[in-house]
């Protein structure tokens, strides 16, 4: 009914039957397209609930308050961030010294014709480009939440945030997305393992270095202390929310409403996802003896984050097997980090940097046209620049302002002491 309300609104101009037919097809096409992407739009959006409850679900219930104001506020800053800068920077029009950077002007520079005005060969309107742009933005310092989660301040976790979405990721998304060197190098990255995911994963692994681990986590000399998160069914509901938005992370990123090149992106991204929670799942069995749910909501994370790098060029049997090696990559690594002593609540860098990269550079594994040193570079070149750019403004706040909140404050919980409320208040008089 939207549709056919749509296509028999007088004026339209595949109405009047005395317009040009040619004119009246552009104009049908743009509308489908456009839709497609608006739809896409809404799906990323619902994302960013699917972090939410994934992360709180994996933490304490004493610090539940406290992780879902973050994520609220991480959309905010990011949508704020990507209008005032971050789509100048990250859509410049003209890079210069080298394609590293380019800047546009500060705030939108919507044309005389925005709402008909097309982006992408004619695929959707300007709008509809910033916005859907703009929902990928906050996705990266959402990820680094979840590894600083339970121990960092609020406040500078916010202005981290603030600065993180508006210049350290719009500038890697130029490199690639904006016409900048990575692109220019042929790097490919169809929708964000390593633009998105791995900008924030590098974020994540420079955060939980800054912060240290959670009181009690490490014993000396080897001893490992699991702190197991509150509520595995919202984790679990955080997961499927993820999952779902993603179709419309990597169905989005075809920048059209074409049927076979959609179709096949979400078959490629639903396998992706299949296939590393089987892995997940037997590898967590075979080495702890039983089935870690955990481990298996991460593992279809992972194998959703590792195919999004090529879900535009990889045949559906080579997403099964990214995604069920990621499923086994993502529990070594968080096994690994473990034993490094890198405390990280919800597996935020296992899944998003090592999966992100790993998906990234079987991409030039597996498809002949792309290259493999090409990958490699650009999985390089981007994890430099985030993890020092990270790193640097969690020194700088470490220095000034403090990044972690006090050892009673951490033993209470910050929904007490940051917010002065509780999330769970069953049993409680009033």
């Amino acid at each position: 009914m939207f549709f056919a309300g749509l296509l028999l609104t007088p004026g339209a101009a595949w109405a009047n039957p005395e317009g040009d037919p040619e004119q009246a097809l552009q104009a049908l096409e743009l509308l489908v397209n456009n839709v497609w992407m608006l739809v896409a739009t809404v799906l990323v959006f619902a994302m960013h609930l699917g972090f939410a409850t994934l992360e709180a679900g994996l933490t304490q219930a004493k610090n539940t308050v406290n992780i879902l104001f973050k994520n609220l506020c991480v959309v905010a800053i990011g949508l704020l961030t990507y209008a005032g800068v971050g789509f100048s920077l990250m859509y410049p029009g003209e890079a210069f010294a080298g394609g590293v950077i380019g800047f546009a002007g500060f705030g939108l520079q919507p044309p005389a014709d925005a709402e008909t005005f097309a982006y992408a060969d004619g695929a959707y309107t300007y709008w509809t480009d910033f916005l859907f742009q703009g929902m990928f933005a906050a996705t990266a310092a959402t990820i680094v939440s979840g590894a600083v989660a339970e121990r960092a301040r609020l406040d500078a976790f916010l202005i981290f945030s603030t600065l993180f979405v508006a210049l350290v990721y719009p500038i890697v998304g130029m490199w690639q997305w904006g016409g900048g060197w990575l692109a220019a190098r042929g790097f490919h990255d169809f929708a964000g393992s390593t633009v998105v995911h791995g900008v924030g994963g590098w974020g994540a692994l420079a955060g939980a270095i800054v912060l240290g681990p959670r009181l009690g986590k490490y014993r000396e000399p080897f001893a490992i202390v699991p702190i197991r998160g509150h509520s595995m069914p919202l984790a679990t509901v955080g997961t499927f929310l993820l999952w779902f938005g993603w179709f419309g992370f990597n169905g989005g990123s075809v920048l059209s409403a074409e049927a076979g090149a959609i179709s096949r992106v979400l078959v490629v991204t639903a396998l992706g996802g299949a296939g590393g929670i089987v892995t997940a799942a037997a590898t967590s069995w075979q080495v702890q003896g039983k089935p870690d749910l955990s481990m298996a909501l991460n593992g279809a994370l992972g194998g959703l984050v590792a195919v999004t790098a090529g879900a535009d060029v990889i045949s559906p049997g080579q997403a099964v097997l990214l995604g069920l090696s990621a499923g086994t990559v993502v529990v070594v690594a968080v096994m690994l980090f473990d034993r490094l002593r890198l405390d990280d609540p919800v597996g935020a860098i296992s899944v998003h940097l090592v999966c992100g990269a790993w998906g990234t550079v079987a991409v030039g594994v597996l498809v002949p046209e792309v290259s493999l040193v090409g990958q490699l570079v650009g999985v390089g070149a981007v994890g430099a620049f985030s993890f020092a750019s990270a790193w640097g403004l969690f020194w700088a706040l470490e220095r000034t302002l403090g990044i972690r909140v006090g050892a009673d404050e951490e033993r209470r919980g910050l929904d007490i002491d940051e917010h002065g409320s509780e999330a769970y208040l069953l049993g409680r008089m009033s």
